[in-house]
């Protein structure tokens, strides 16, 4: 079965803004910490050494383009990740980069962008 050049475009262009999203080394230190289970914005302002509003506008970010979600418990809001599809993606990226075996990773060659 051949993918059509139509479902193509729209799938890629779902891929770039969520890889829009992951291009932060902030909110994909949140992320993974998500792999781990739900949290607060104090959990992550402390991990990151960030202040709380500045957590809380990348959680922002992170919620719009659907990648986290929410759910409130009195005055705190807890973050998860928002999905199957999300959090093998955020697996894989830890492996690769974020967890005890990443520092034997080989790190990404930068290469010239091509227009």
């Amino acid at each position: 079965m051949k993918i059509k050049s139509s479902q193509m475009r729209e799938q890629a262009a779902a891929a770039e803004e969520m890889l829009k999203a992951l291009a932060n080394r902030h909110r994909l230190m949140i992320l993974c910490q998500l792999i781990e289970g739900e949290r607060p914005v104090r959990d992550f302002a402390e991990f990151l050494g960030l202040r709380d509003s500045t957590v809380s506008q990348h959680l922002a970010l992170l919620r719009k383009d659907g990648l986290v979600e929410t759910r409130r418990e009195g005055q705190t809001i807890w973050y998860s990740l928002a999905s199957e599809p999300v959090r093998r993606l955020v697996e894989t990226l830890y492996e690769i980069y974020c967890g005890p075996s990443a520092m034997r990773a080989p790190k990404a060659k930068r290469t010239r962008r091509m227009n």
